[in-house]
C-alpha cells in the first residue's frame, strides 16, 4: 500500500457519513457502488484531457485489439464495458475525430466494419504510459489486485 501525504485512508463510513451498516455485505455493496463511481470520475477526468470519453477509449482499445483487421459495431457493443452505450454513435464520433474508419460490409450492406486509424493507434500509444499511472492510483499492489479480481469475479458470478 502507498503511504504518505498523497494517500489518505478514509473508510466508507466517513466518506458517506454513515454511522453503521446492517451487515458487512451491505457495507461491501455500498462500498463497491461508491468506489465504482469514484473510479469512473477519475477516468472521465483523465480521458477529457485527450478529448475522449471512457466509452470512446474502450472502443478504441477494442479496435486496437482487432488491428489490422476490422470489427462490426454489433461485436464492438458485445465487447464494451458499458453495455448501455450506443456503439454506433461512439464509432461515428471516433470517425469524425479521425481515430476510426468505417466501411460498409460487402457481404451485408446493412453492416459496417470498423477499424482503428493510424491517428487512433498513435493516440493510444501516447496514452499507454499514462494509463499505467492511472491504474496505479488504485493504491494496491499486484498481489492485492489479483485478490480483488478474484473477489469481484465471485461477486458477479454469485458464488
Amino acid at each position: 500500500m502507498q503511504s504518505g501525504p498523497q494517500f489518505y485512508h478514509m473508510k466508507i463510513e466517513d466518506e458517506i457519513n454513515q454511522k453503521e451498516f446492517i451487515s458487512q455485505k451491505q457495507k461491501a455493496t455500498i462500498n463497491l457502488i461508491f468506489t465504482s463511481s469514484w473510479l469512473m470520475n477519475k477516468h472521465k477526468e483523465f480521458f477529457k484531457v485527450y478529448g475522449l470519453t471512457p466509452q470512446q477509449f474502450n472502443v478504441l482499445r477494442i479496435l486496437r485489439g482487432q488491428h489490422p483487421g476490422s470489427i462490426s459495431t454489433a461485436e464492438i457493443k458485445a465487447r464494451m464495458l458499458d453495455k448501455n452505450s450506443d456503439a454506433s454513435r461512439i464509432v461515428d464520433r471516433l470517425t469524425l475525430k479521425a481515430f476510426a474508419t468505417k466501411l460498409v460490409c460487402p457481404k451485408d450492406r446493412r453492416l459496417v466494419d470498423v477499424s482503428i486509424s493510424k491517428d487512433g493507434l498513435n493516440l493510444l500509444k501516447r496514452m499507454d504510459k499514462k494509463i499505467t499511472e492511472l491504474d496505479n492510483e488504485l493504491g494496491i499492489n499486484e498481489t492485492e489486485a489479483a485478490q480483488l479480481n478474484i473477489l469481484l469475479d465471485k461477486v458477479r458470478n454469485g458464488k
